[in-house]
């Protein structure tokens, strides 16, 4: 890796550039960006039926309504194939999680002056 403020070759294990101090930019592993965006899920947020148009949207990195768009001309030109696969992803396709929110609990001191 090369320095990329002055040009200069560093050490594999450096953090900072010997000639100019530069720091070095972080590395990230190869296959983490990949990972999150190779993983076919259901949406939660802003699905019609099951979110299974939205998960396959995201995955290929479509417009959901385009999707939306041919899943219902598959759907309704051979109606068979269309419908069964979308009930299959359904059933196959994981959800995405929950999101996490950070919300207080409230202690048993608190529980119990608010119950008087």
């Amino acid at each position: 890796m090369y320095c990329c403020n002055c040009g200069r070759k560093l050490e594999d294990e450096a953090r900072y550039c010997s000639v100019c101090g530069t720091a070095r930019p972080p590395i990230r592993p190869p296959n983490e960006e990949s990972r999150d965006r190779l993983q076919l899920s259901r949406v939660r947020a802003g699905k019609k039926l099951a979110g299974v148009c939205g998960g396959v949207a995201r995955y290929f990195d479509m417009d959901v309504t385009l999707v939306r768009i041919v899943w219902i001309l598959v759907t309704i030109f051979p109606p068979l194939p269309g419908v069964i696969a979308y009930i299959v992803c359904w059933i196959v396709m994981p959800q995405d999680p929950l999101p996490w929110s950070v919300t207080p609990r409230p202690s048993s001191a608190t529980s119990q002056i608010l119950s008087t």
